[in-house]
């Protein structure tokens, strides 16, 4: 049976990439605040990029903000990227950025929204409400979430590093074993910033056969070589760098999109070479 990871790992193996080409339409990257803008935007980012994403992550805030002519404008970018995965002959994921969390009832209603309305892939949620208020996102194998667990932001400490018992352990690493003991469907996975290359080295520890969503190389200051040293797992997969601006404030997007797949490359194998 295929599951979400399988379904990814398939990609990355297809496309010799761990990134995740963020789907952002800033109204300031756009010509006009419109949601026919944020569609073209995402439609040319599609289309540039797709050769070299593992994954696309588009960002559900920046669609909404546009009302009902946003959300239409979001199927539009993901019916895209299922158009890409057929030209290519490789099926790609869309892993929706929307970071819900609600009670059972109401996250069963997001899930449908997510997988059967908007057809993505996977979706990041909150784990603070428990596990039921995941369960419904993870009823079907082949769909997957990444819960927030040590979040690249400046403000991540103020809850993610509280002490949650007796030895001391940080909130983010008791999300960690959770994480890893709910994953019986191979279907969940962390986000972890890149900007957190201590923390992230600890959640590996915890956690070793699950992927991290990383976000924060480039702009928000992670180190992309320092960030594989410490998430890689040991087959040399489990890292997925989500990269937005980086990729699409370029002049050449696509060509920014293989840099940066080449420069991952380049540093794994150097991590090869030298025995990490």
């Amino acid at each position: 049976m295929e599951t979400f990871f399988s379904f990814l790992e398939k990609r990355v193996a297809d496309c010799s990439s761990l990134l995740c080409v963020g789907l952002d339409p800033h109204v300031t990257d756009l010509p006009r605040p419109t949601a026919e803008a944020a569609l073209e935007f995402c439609l040319d980012l599609v289309r540039q990029t797709a050769a070299y994403a593992a994954a696309f992550k588009p960002n559900a805030a920046f669609f909404e903000q546009f009302g009902a002519e946003g959300w239409k404008a979001l199927k539009q970018v993901i019916d895209a990227v299922q158009e890409q995965s057929q030209r290519l002959g490789s099926r790609i994921p869309v892993i929706l950025d929307a970071k819900r969390g609600d009670i059972a009832s109401t996250a069963e209603a997001y899930a449908r929204s997510a997988f059967a309305g908007l057809g993505a892939h996977a979706i990041t949620l909150s784990p603070y409400l428990g596990k039921d208020s995941i369960a419904p996102f993870l009823a079907d194998p082949e769909k997957g979430v990444f819960l927030l667990c040590k979040t690249s932001n400046p403000g991540a400490a103020d809850l993610q590093d509280l002490p949650v018992n007796a030895t001391g352990e940080p909130l983010y690493v008791a999300v960690a074993r959770l994480a890893q003991s709910w994953n019986s469907g191979n279907n969940i996975g962390l986000v972890v910033g890149a900007t957190q290359p201590e923390a992230m080295a600890r959640i590996r520890e915890v956690a070793p056969e699950l992927w991290f969503l990383a976000p924060g190389v480039g702009a928000q200051g992670g180190d992309l070589e320092t960030a594989l040293m410490s998430g890689l797992r040991r087959d040399g997969k489990g890292l997925l760098f989500p990269v937005s601006r980086g990729i699409s404030q370029q002049d050449d997007p696509a060509g920014a999109a293989a840099r940066l797949r080449d420069r991952i490359i380049d540093i794994q194998y150097q991590m090869t070479k030298s025995g990490h």
